[in-house]
């Protein structure tokens, strides 16, 4: 038993592929977001962010209340869990989705958080040679500082110098037996896996207006 928990530990960009595949399968075109897939997914970038470190605590902490505010909510009302586009138009319809607590709201971060982690393996894997501290903060200049507030952006300005260099943060992703054109190939799996599910999100927040919401 401790040696299949010590495999899982060693393979998160994996457990991140295998359970992106399962979503695509489930997952119908159209409006339609399953919740525990999305949260799964959640979930294992989590473990990815974890490899870098300290810079990510504010981030894994908002990551973490947010997946958590929708499990209650879907907990709450169980024919949501099935589809969270669902709640997205409850609480729109009911002019709610831009309040601090809104399961939108959590949406909305939680597909942002999933945008910075797949710019920053994007910029890894095309520039393995690229200093992690530039490559850290080029991603959340373009994915997350944009919605920020000062003190958000200034607090991860301070984080940034606690970053790993690339080589560790490979290591970290590698399992034990693999090398790094291993981990190479499984990361631009994930990312390939992540892209278009990321692409489809974004088309809904959209459509439901969420994809202009900013931190409060």
């Amino acid at each position: 038993m401790k040696r299949r928990r010590y495999e899982m530990e060693e393979s998160d960009v994996r457990s991140a592929i295998e359970e992106l595949s399962m979503f695509r399968k489930m997952k119908p075109d159209g409006d339609f977001v399953p919740a525990k897939p999305f949260l799964d997914v959640c979930n294992l970038i989590l473990q990815i962010l974890d490899k870098i470190g300290p810079t990510m605590t504010v981030l894994r902490q908002d990551i973490n209340q947010n997946i958590q505010r929708l499990e209650k909510f879907c907990e709450s009302d169980p024919p949501l869990f099935s589809n969270l586009v669902e709640i997205l138009k409850k609480e729109r319809d009911e002019g709610n989705a831009r309040q601090v607590n809104s399961c939108s709201r959590a949406f909305v971060w939680l597909t942002r958080s999933m945008d910075f982690t797949v710019t920053l393996l994007q910029s890894l894997t095309k520039d393995p040679g690229k200093n992690m501290e530039q490559a850290v903060e080029e991603s959340y200049n373009i994915t997350l500082k944009p919605w920020h507030g000062w003190i958000s952006a200034a607090a991860f300005k301070v984080a940034l110098k606690l970053v790993p260099d690339n080589k560790t943060f490979i290591s970290l992703l590698t399992e034990k037996d693999d090398n790094y054109e291993i981990i190479k190939e499984d990361i631009e799996t994930l990312i390939s896996l992540l892209l278009p599910l990321l692409e489809e999100i974004h088309s809904i927040m959209e459509l439901h207006g969420l994809d202009k919401m900013k931190s409060t």
